[in-house]
């Protein structure tokens, strides 16, 4: 039987992580797309060096450690470099998805969680796509809380994400994380609906 791909995303805040640990508790293995990006950026040669041709050898510290800083700083604000170092990611993470999906072949699902998945337009590669929507205000205070940054800096960020209303309207599932409905019964129906919908036939990738 076919093993569905599919792909969890929401705004900054959202509580995307969140869902995955329930997802996750349910046995279905997760792809963390941001935490593997990371990953690369430090460890795969072909990617280190094509940061370095682009954004210069100050990327990397004498260690050959990624330097973050220096990074953040030159896309910060910067759309055209951003624009070249997520086109530069972005293929290296595909790549290192299409291995794992290998890996876990046998199981029923799994998950690709990745804040940036319309953006990058790795949702085409998947098979279904659920989303996590949560009040803007409520998304703001959990990220001031987790990552101790201003308000204003959080604003510029959400607004350079798609947004709540893009995101859904390209879902097959949404996930309300208002503190109203449960994240778990949520979750739980979700998970038994893609079980049956591999059931029901071959599904096709949503490009």
């Amino acid at each position: 039987m076919q093993h569905l791909r599919i792909g969890i995303t929401g705004g900054m805040g959202a509580g995307k992580s969140t869902v995955c640990k329930i997802f996750g508790q349910l046995g279905v293995p997760i792809y963390d797309a941001d935490l593997r990006a990371k990953w690369l950026m430090s460890n795969d040669k072909e990617l280190i060096d094509a940061i370095k041709t682009n954004f210069g050898w100050d990327a990397y510290t004498r260690k050959e450690d990624l330097n973050r800083e220096y990074l953040a700083k030159v896309v910060f604000n910067n759309e055209a470099q951003l624009k070249i170092l997520n086109g530069i990611v972005h293929p290296a993470v595909k790549r290192d998805y299409e291995v794992w999906t290998l890996e876990h072949k046998d199981q029923p699902y799994s998950l690709k969680e990745a804040a940036l998945l319309f953006e990058s337009e790795s949702y085409k590669a998947l098979h279904k796509v659920i989303v996590v929507t949560s009040p803007i205000e409520t998304r703001i205070e959990r990220i001031i809380k987790r990552d101790h940054v201003k308000r204003e800096d959080i604003l510029k960020r959400i607004q350079n994400q798609t947004t709540d209303r893009e995101r859904m309207s390209m879902a097959d599932w949404v996930i309300y994380n208002d503190g109203v409905n449960s994240l778990i019964e949520q979750t739980l129906e979700v998970h038994q609906t893609i079980l049956k919908v591999r059931e029901q036939g071959v599904v096709p990738f949503k490009f």
